[in-house]
């Protein structure tokens, strides 16, 4: 019974393969393209691979930003300029953080925090490299609590507007050669060489990758709220999401006002948060 079966299947697989020759070929796997895996992705999956060891405590927000976005209309109608809901999200955010310093404190050490007076906002740009790949590129904006909307606004658009050249971030004053060295390294040595001593020394920190990160997720089409849950090393990272109008109280009446989810994430062993 064994052979027989064994006999059989071979010969229904060769009934197969000479009706795939005779008639039309067959196709398991289907089209596909094969691109070339850029190294500028790996600095990106570095602070993936670190951020899985911080410990984050995620919390999920609703906020009402109906009045925020009627005056960012009327600014736009009165001053004929726009501004970025984004850049209003990282002044609000500089703002608070200014107000109360131990949620972007870094430690140094075991026995030490390092609580600094500028806050300053890494945000995710989305720039297209000299080969024609799409990449997610960090830019800091320095002492963000300092600068009103409309200076944030022209920075995140000057970003979006600035060359790249083998970077992998902009306005860095690093020498191309040294960035496209640094993404061919093996994992060891990037680790070696830059991430510990990085993660090592809050100010080496700050001036390299900031104290906050915020990251906007471009949603569209969502019918209701949408949350995004980053991975990260800063020890405050927000995510915004999607807008969307829902029913609100507002003077004891439902009245449909327009709602963002806000993901805010605290690294409760790195930072100095309080009990």
């Amino acid at each position: 019974m064994k052979i027989s079966l064994q006999r059989y299947n071979l010969r229904q697989e060769s009934t197969t393969l000479t009706m795939g020759t005779n008639m039309e070929p067959v196709d398991r796997i289907g089209r596909f393209e094969k691109l070339n895996f850029s190294q500028f992705r790996n600095p990106t999956i570095d602070t993936l691979v670190w951020g899985r060891q911080r410990h984050h405590i995620p919390i999920l927000l609703e906020i009402d930003v109906t009045a925020a976005r009627e005056a960012i209309h009327v600014h736009k109608m009165a001053a004929r300029q726009g501004i970025s809901f984004t850049g209003w999200i990282v002044k609000c955010l500089a703002q608070a953080i200014s107000d109360h310093k131990y949620v972007h404190a870094l430690r140094q050490g075991k026995r030490h925090l390092v609580i600094f007076e500028d806050v300053d906002v890494t945000i995710i740009v989305e720039r297209v490299t000299d080969t024609g790949e799409k990449l997610p590129m960090p830019y800091i904006i320095r002492q963000a609590n300092e600068k009103t909307v409309a200076e944030i606004h022209g920075e995140i658009r000057a970003a979006q507007r600035s060359s790249v050249e083998g970077e992998v971030q902009i306005a860095s004053n690093r020498a191309a050669w040294m960035t496209k060295l640094f993404t061919i390294l093996p994992r060891f040595l990037r680790n070696w060489l830059f991430w510990q001593p990085v993660l090592r020394n809050p100010f080496l920190f700050k001036r390299m990758m900031g104290t906050v990160s915020v990251t906007a997720l471009s949603i569209v089409g969502q019918s209701g709220m949408s949350w995004g849950i980053p991975i990260g090393i800063h020890p405050l990272i927000i995510a915004v999401g999607g807008i969307v109008k829902r029913p609100g109280i507002v003077h004891e009446q439902i009245v449909i006002r327009e709602y963002v989810g806000l993901t805010v994430l605290f690294d409760r062993n790195y930072s100095g948060l309080k009990n």
